[in-house]
């Protein structure tokens, strides 16, 4: 073989060693992420499993306060927000309860009328303006008006509010809403509308105002029970009750109400009928850390019979 012909063979040999090499790489790579993928496949599966053991522990805890609070559910025993941990193998699960009726339910700004149909219910949309007023959510009158004709069975805008014609390429709910987050896709409300207007607002899964247990209610939530009283009582006002509250709780909303009326407060009976002692939806928050897999969930509890169980769940970043 002459000289020239050596080299050129001793190229080739070279250019498929490389080849080959890349190959190799390329294909341990793949093995690896492959494998990386699968171990966080099990540790993922592995903490939804310890997640589903956190709900059973969050709805027998649950349960045990409603059977041992009976007709009043007060701060009492430290139970709201506190965390409860499950013991799990190189890692944690920690769940925390609260109350979750002391918001605004969008839901509750329609009710049933006649065939299904979903009816703006002006007592609830007055509130929501007020509360947005208190809040100084900017176009808030017009996003409370909207968020009703969003919810509502007909086509006809309230005045203020937005209907199909207002929405490029989607048309309005018509329906109850599953999520706070849906309030986005409504007219007017701007992300920082939305950041305001978050913490204070929930989608339970019926047609109706929430009732706000003023055993529970914290003083940092004072505009909801301010809301309810647009005239006669400011939010500092609405703190000053609260914080005057018994270590206890009160025995009902009437002693509430009673010790409001000294204070020189007033109050109507639609008012008092949107208050109460007990609370009949508990917020559930688990976080599990396993494996270097993180999951996160929140969760609703319906306490309306016992026991109790979970309503919702919603896996994800939440906030």
């Amino acid at each position: 073989m002459r000289a020239g012909e050596r080299g050129a063979a001793l190229l080739t040999v070279l250019l498929l060693v490389a080849v080959i090499a890349v190959m190799a790489a390329t294909a341990l790579e793949r093995l690896r992420l492959s494998t990386r993928l699968a171990a966080n496949a099990v540790a993922l599966d592995a903490a939804r499993g310890y997640a589903y053991a956190a709900e059973t522990l969050a709805t027998r805890r649950v349960t045990t306060l409603m059977q041992q609070a009976r007709d009043r559910v007060a701060l009492t025993g430290g139970w709201s927000g506190r965390p409860f941990g499950l013991p799990i193998p190189g890692g944690t699960a920690t769940a925390r309860v609260t109350d979750g009726g002391n918001c605004f339910n969008l839901n509750g700004l329609v009710t049933f009328g006649f065939g299904d149909a979903y009816l703006v219910k002006t007592q609830a949309l007055t509130r929501f303006q007020r509360l947005v007023r208190l809040l100084r959510v900017p176009g808030g009158d017009g996003i409370a008006t909207a968020t009703a004709d969003w919810l509502d069975s007909d086509d006809d805008p309230l005045p203020g509010g937005a209907e199909n014609e207002a929405y490029r390429g989607y048309r309005t709910g018509g329906t109850l809403m599953a999520d706070v987050s849906e309030l986005r896709a409504v007219k007017g409300v701007s992300p920082e509308a939305y950041k305001i207007l978050r913490p204070w607002l929930c989608t339970l899964p019926v047609a109706q105002e929430s009732v706000i247990n003023i055993n529970t209610l914290l003083p940092e939530q004072a505009p909801l029970l301010a809301m309810l009283l647009p005239d006669t009582m400011g939010v500092a006002q609405a703190q000053a009750a609260l914080l005057r509250r018994p270590p206890g709780g009160y025995v009902s909303k009437d002693q509430f109400w009673a010790q409001v009326a000294s204070g020189g407060g007033t109050a109507d009976v639609a008012a008092t009928q949107q208050t109460g002692v007990t609370t009949k939806w508990f917020a559930l928050r688990i976080d599990v850390v396993n494996g270097g897999a993180e999951l996160h969930e929140e969760g609703l509890i319906d306490a309306r019979t016992l026991p109790v169980r979970l309503a919702t769940r919603q896996w994800g970043d939440v906030p």
